[in-house]
């Protein structure tokens, strides 16, 4: 990709210590924080906050955000984070459909795009329709404003995959993919850094970055296909494979229909099949069968619902899940129920969590993010 904002990179951030001032001024926003909060927040010295924040405002991260009343003394001086200072790029691969958007520091869409895609194409193909769908989206930002610096790609894709090395495995329904380099061939395609992660892993990135409060959750997507992200621990829980969070192939009917991934009765078989029939309210009831496995397994703090296919009738998903919950929940006499919400946006929280995947780690959330 021949472009001026094409594997831009900002200064490295020089510590764990500097990340950390510049999460908390992420999360405090247009407000800003203080040296003097930051230094609370974070247990450094308010020389060492001095430093750092100096080195963040030449570096283009930080600057002043006016003046705070003081309970003594000259006011403070309030800082914020300078959002169009970096941008990413996030992908949502779907089996029929792509989805990208470009996000700035805060998170914040700046443009987005949505485009067919078959992904059962040679995956060649699907590099090269993938890498045309970036530059247009680079092309719409463009348009609208200045050259943006461009950190680098996200992708989230279906699984199974490695994580770390960018490489699909043999993706349920897609045999071709198996092995295929896909971080490798769209960094060369594009000239950016890239990182890939499954689609439900990079959903509860994203939602974990703008959670109200700390918990553990399960985010079960349901789209063209089912799978489900794990925060636990305060940290995207992928497993040593990145095999975890296979959700749609647990098998809840030994003699059950079979399903793509070879096997039979997986609960992903069996809610598409409602779904197809047009019983959203059978296809939620098993949704929450499976919901309320990983409630009873995991005990987690929430459920969050999210996919197209759940988008296109929440209010029956939520009943149906919280149902089959709730009646779990009273069986085990565990007392209070599971919060359980959706997130709205069909695809776009996906593609959304995948810009995570390369922003987050700037964050000191690499315990979250990409690396």
């Amino acid at each position: 990709m021949n472009r001026s904002n094409a594997g831009a990179n900002l200064p490295t951030l020089r510590s764990h210590n500097a990340a950390l001032v510049l999460d908390l001024l992420r999360v405090a926003g247009e407000r800003g924080i203080s040296r003097l909060e930051l230094a609370e927040r974070t247990g450094l010295t308010p020389q060492a906050v001095s430093k750092i924040t100096a080195r963040l405002r030449a570096e283009g991260l930080a600057a002043e955000a006016g003046h705070r009343a003081s309970t003594g003394g000259k006011p403070r001086t309030v800082l914020r984070l300078v959002p169009d200072a970096g941008h990413a790029v996030g992908l949502h691969l779907d089996r029929d459909e792509l989805t990208a958007v470009l996000v700035d520091l805060s998170g914040t869409v700046v443009a987005s795009r949505r485009a067919p895609l078959d992904f059962g194409a040679p995956a060649g193909d699907v590099v090269a329709v993938t890498a045309g769908e970036i530059v247009a989206l680079l092309g719409d930002a463009d348009g609208a404003g200045p050259t943006r610096t461009v950190l680098g790609t996200g992708v989230a894709v279906p699984g199974p995959l490695d994580h770390r090395g960018g490489v699909l495995h043999r993706v349920t329904g897609f045999p071709q993919w198996d092995g295929f380099p896909l971080r490798d061939a769209l960094a060369a395609r594009t000239g950016l850094p890239v990182v890939v992660d499954k689609d439900t892993n990079a959903a509860a990135l994203g939602l974990a970055l703008r959670a109200d409060g700390p918990g553990d959750f399960a985010y079960l997507h349901l789209g063209t296909g089912l799978g489900a992200g794990l925060f636990l621990g305060g940290a995207l829980h992928r497993g040593p494979r990145t095999g975890a969070g296979e959700f749609g192939h647990q098998t809840v009917a030994l003699d059950g229909p079979p399903c793509t991934c070879g096997g039979r009765g997986c609960i992903e078989a069996l809610c598409l099949a409602a779904v197809a029939d047009g019983d959203v309210a059978e296809a939620a009831r098993v949704l929450g069968t499976g919901a309320a496995n990983l409630v009873g397994l995991l005990d987690i703090d929430r459920v969050v619902l999210g996919g197209r296919t759940v988008g296109a009738d929440p209010d029956t998903y939520v009943r149906g899940v919280r149902s089959v919950i709730e009646e779990r929940v009273r069986r085990d006499g565990t007392g209070a129920s599971v919060p359980l919400v959706t997130t709205a946006g069909g695809g776009r929280p996906v593609a959304e969590g995948a810009a995570q995947l390369v922003l987050a780690p700037l964050f000191g959330r690499v315990g979250s993010g990409g690396a």
